[in-house]
């Protein structure tokens, strides 16, 4: 049971984990499980195993299950978005300015926005303004996930953008981690990181290869990260966007693109699912749920995932489209942007993240806020598939459009408008249609001939058998 899979089904599960919609259902039946765990009879042993702390205390590693999950198991997640990044920056969409003028400047009016409502919101309540990054962030497996099952039939134009700004809006994300939430530095362990992160690149940049020189140093610049006060994510997003992500003469695949094939299934298959496990569980109850609107804190993190995600997203690109060079692709309308900006509001994983960083000293505080990131993120989500649904639909009236083909030639019609043996194909299948159809009406006129025959003779059969008799009886 727990020996070496054989290599077809191996190569089959890997592959399904780096799909989004695996990835993000595995992340959505991990906070399902969280939340049942978390309010059932076995809640005390859900507190138990996520409380339990282990690690080598020397090392100042003795972290509970759910640091570890936070803190460890989401740097693999980061370092593979910061090969996202690095990817989408040399080869991808961020590649040309024009190009990414627009995913950008929706991430960062996305990041904005989110933060205004949630500041005017709490003081307007007279909450605490810590939780003002919570939902800044959109979770690239959950948006992306719904995405590729609501939106078979849509342009790829709308994954790309999609992509492009769930990857800068996670940059922000860490760069806000690194800047506000970090505690006391401790210089010498910082110094100890930043050197592990200049050998890591000198190795790259000498051509060293090899798993067993990489993964030590990168678990000791984790750990020192860690010491040091920056949160240790950091440390994974550094490493991903150090790979080279542009292809030399020969090369099949750059090493980012083979070092993030080797390590999504590992990050969408354990590393965010445990993530979610411990730290999605919270008490969850009538009661608590009116709370989540009723608190100024939570009401303002979830007015900021579901309107003020949606305004700043579609404001932004709009803005972006109307005052500068940048246009929106010709694939995509504006309906599909503001589908996407309600999408960017489910803010699921770096949202609970910030959460506990923000209200590190408040466990009843970060409970509500992980409440209300949730409540926010599932408005965001059924909003979105509304919109993709409506979407889809018009989407695919027109693909059913280009793809019909009424003269059996092989190519759509629509690619054949100018062509004369396209209409001179119709005009025969129209001839032998009008043809087949006049057959049909001499058959049904026949038909209907004959049926007011037999109507005829049988009334005429009708009056013979009632007309007047003889005195003998016989017939007249």
């Amino acid at each position: 049971m727990f020996g070496r899979l054989p290599l077809p089904e191996r190569t089959y599960l890997t592959d399904a984990l780096r799909t989004e919609t695996v990835g993000g259902l595995l992340l959505l039946v991990a906070a399902i499980a969280a939340l049942v765990w978390a309010n059932t009879p076995l809640a005390g042993s859900y507190e138990t195993v996520r409380d339990a702390h282990l690690g080598p205390s020397a090392l100042g590693l003795d972290l509970s299950v759910q640091h570890w999950a936070a803190d460890g198991l989401l740097s693999v997640f980061f370092f593979v978005a910061g090969i996202e990044l690095k990817r989408e920056l040399v080869a991808g969409e961020l590649r040309d300015p024009r190009a990414a003028a627009l995913p950008v400047v929706a991430a960062v009016c996305g990041m904005a926005v989110p933060a205004l409502v949630y500041v005017l919101t709490s003081t307007l309540g007279g909450g605490a303004l810590g939780g003002w990054a919570v939902p800044t962030a959109t979770d690239i497996a959950f948006a992306l996930a719904v995405l590729a099952v609501i939106g078979t039939s849509l342009p790829s134009a709308l994954r790309a953008f999609l992509l492009t700004l769930a990857v800068v809006d996670d940059l922000f994300a860490i760069l806000i981690i690194a800047v506000f939430f970090t505690s006391d530095l401790d210089f010498a362990a910082l110094g100890g990181a930043v050197a592990g992160l200049v050998l890591f690149r000198l190795l790259l940049r000498a051509g060293v290869r090899g798993w067993y020189v990489y993964v030590p140093l990168a678990l000791v610049d984790w750990a020192l990260m860690y010491n040091s006060g920056v949160h240790a994510t950091v440390a994974g997003v550094a490493m991903g966007l150090m790979l080279r992500c542009h292809r030399r003469d020969g090369e099949s695949r750059s090493p980012g693109e083979r070092v993030e094939h080797l390590v999504r299934p590992f990050s969408a298959g354990l590393a965010v699912p445990l993530f979610a496990l411990f730290s999605a569980g919270v008490p969850v109850s009538g009661g608590a749920l009116a709370e989540v609107f009723t608190q100024p804190e939570t009401l303002g993190v979830v007015l900021g995932l579901v309107v003020g995600k949606t305004v700043g997203v579609f404001g932004g690109t709009w803005l972006a489209a109307r005052f500068t060079r940048a246009s929106l692709n010709e694939d995509l309308d504006w309906g599909d942007v503001l589908a996407l900006a309600a999408l960017a509001g489910i803010g699921f994983t770096v949202s609970l993240l910030i959460g506990e960083l923000a209200f590190a000293d408040d466990p009843g505080t970060t409970a509500e806020v992980k409440a209300a990131v949730l409540t926010g993120s599932l408005i965001a989500a059924v909003i979105a598939t509304v919109l993709l649904r409506l979407r889809v639909r018009r989407y695919r009236a027109l693909y059913e459009e280009e793809e019909r083909d009424e003269d059996r030639s092989g190519v759509p019609d629509v690619y054949e408008q100018d062509d004369p043996a396209h209409h001179r194909r119709m005009a025969e299948l129209y001839e032998a249609k009008a043809a087949a159809h006049r057959k049909l009406a001499e058959v049904v006129e026949a038909a209907q001939a004959a049926k007011a025959r037999e109507v005829s003779e049988r009334a005429e059969g009708t009056e013979a058998a009632g007309a007047p008799h003889d005195d003998g009886g016989r017939p007249a």
